[in-house]
C-alpha cells in the first residue's frame, strides 16, 4: 500500500475518524433541524422544537466526549 510510518498513519486515521464523526452528526442534526423544520420557531416553540434542542445538545455532549476519549487512547498509548 504506502511506506508511512504506523504512528503518522494511527494519527492521520485519528483526524479522518474525527473530522467523519463530526459531519456526521451535523448532518444528522441538519437534517432534522432545518429541513424538518425544528430548528426555528414559527410564533412560539412547541414540544418538538424543545425535544430538538435536547436532542441537540445531549448528541453534542456525546460527541465531545467521544473526541475527548478518541485523542486520550493514544495519548496514554505512547506513555
Amino acid at each position: 500500500m504506502s511506506e508511512m510510518e504506523p504512528d503518522v498513519r494511527a494519527f492521520l486515521l485519528r483526524i479522518v475518524q474525527t473530522i467523519s464523526m463530526a459531519m456526521l452528526w451535523l448532518l444528522v442534526n441538519m437534517t432534522i433541524g432545518i429541513y424538518f423544520d425544528l430548528a426555528f420557531f414559527e410564533g412560539s416553540p412547541t414540544i418538538w422544537n424543545y425535544i430538538f434542542y435536547v436532542w441537540f445538545l445531549v448528541t453534542f455532549a456525546l460527541l465531545l466526549m467521544y473526541f475527548r476519549n478518541k485523542w486520550k487512547q493514544t495519548l496514554n498509548k505512547k506513555q
